[in-house]
Order: C-alpha cells, then sequence, then structure tokens
C-alpha cells in the first residue's frame, strides 16, 4: 500500500522521464533515473499497523529527537523522519479534530533548532495535537483529516513527502514521567507507545 494520493507520482515522474530520455545516450545513467523513480516510489510505502498495548502511541516512524514541556507546562515528544523511514503520520490517541492549521515558514533541518520556524500543520484534537514540521527536503505536507473527524489511536492522519518531524503534545494530565522513550530510541507510527498514565489509560483499546 502507498500514501494516499497523486503526489507519488508527481515526484517519482521527472526522473522516469529522465532516465528514459538518457537510455538513449547512456544505460548507466538510464537505469539510475528509473531507480530513482523507484526509491520515490517506495518511499511513499504506507504499511499497515497495529497499536500495541495501552497509551499514546507514536505519531510518525523515525528517531525520538526532543522530549521537553512547553512553556505551558504540557509535554512534548518529537519524532524525526529520516528518509528512509515510513512518512505517513498516525493518530497518537482517539480524539475528535477540532482544527487542522497551515503555518508557513523556513525549511531547516527537522533535527535543528531552527526548525522551530519551519512550516507545519498543527492537527489539534482538543486535550492533544500533533505537528507536522517540514525539513529541509520535505515541501509538501498532506493532512488526511479536518475539522469535525472522529480519529482512532493508529488512524493515518497525513504524510510529509521527505525528511521531517512529527511532534506529539500530550494532554495536560500526562507529566515527564509518563514518557517511556528518551532521546534516540527508534519508534514505529500507529505502534510503539510514547507515553502511558498507568492509572488513566486502562481501556483495553483505544487511547489513553
Amino acid at each position: 500500500m502507498f500514501a494516499r494520493g497523486a503526489w507519488k507520482w508527481t515526484y517519482a515522474l521527472p526522473p522516469a522521464v529522465v532516465g528514459a530520455a538518457l537510455l538513449f545516450v547512456s544505460s548507466l545513467w538510464g537505469v539510475l533515473g528509473f531507480a530513482l523513480a523507484a526509491f520515490v516510489v517506495w518511499f511513499h510505502r504506507d504499511p499497515e499497523r497495529t497499536p500495541a498495548g495501552r497509551g499514546a502511541v507514536s505519531p510518525a516512524d523515525g528517531k525520538v529527537s526532543v522530549v521537553r514541556e512547553d512553556p505551558d507546562g504540557r509535554v512534548r515528544v518529537g519524532v524525526f523522519m529520516n528518509v528512509h523511514d515510513v512518512h505517513v503520520n498516525r493518530a497518537p490517541l482517539d480524539g475528535t479534530v477540532e482544527a487542522v492549521d497551515h503555518r508557513p515558514g523556513g525549511h531547516r533541518p527537522a533535527f535543528d533548532k531552527e526548525s522551530e520556524h519551519n512550516e507545519r500543520v498543527r492537527i489539534d484534537c482538543g486535550d492533544h495535537e500533533v505537528v507536522l514540521i517540514a525539513g529541509a527536503f520535505a515541501r509538501r505536507i498532506h493532512p488526511y483529516v479536518e475539522a469535525g473527524d472522529e480519529l482512532a489511536r493508529g488512524d493515518r492522519i497525513g504524510h510529509v513527502s521527505f525528511g521531517s518531524r512529527a511532534d506529539l503534545v500530550l494532554p495536560r494530565e500526562y507529566d515527564r514521567g509518563d514518557v517511556l522513550v528518551a532521546g534516540g530510541d527508534s519508534v514505529t507510527a500507529g505502534e510503539t507507545v510514547l507515553a502511558r498514565r498507568d492509572g488513566g489509560d486502562a481501556t483495553p483499546t483505544g487511547g489513553a
């Protein structure tokens, strides 16, 4: 399965066309063009995922790059998506989308401190939110949801084309002690539990 929409073909078509043209000049360069096109399609892969255990699951594949308290006291966990990671993002908790906001900005590397000023899309679910942040090469953020949508933990909520970051801002009742991951940990979207409240997320399925 591949990420929704025709963006993958939009990105894959130019190297495929160039590769076909270069076949008449150099078989090596032609093959490289087709290989790049195949990589772009593979990059937009979208495997099935099943949430494991209770708690807030990761919104992205990649490595944990941020664990901190925001100025308002809420805990933020950020996941940096490298170019080889799956870039389809998933809902960390059950909830209702209240707003989807786009904020224009720069395109610094998503692991850089200056990425706080990068282009982003904020998916606000009331008690928690997911922020999809563009990186140096990520120029397109594609949210799948809109205000009013009901989400189950692990549902697909969007994708970002090429390296980027996804932040989860946890509900206010979570504190740093509820976070189960640390910087540098590898996580899987829709499966790895990032945070869990031992006394407050006892439902056998669904959100925390």
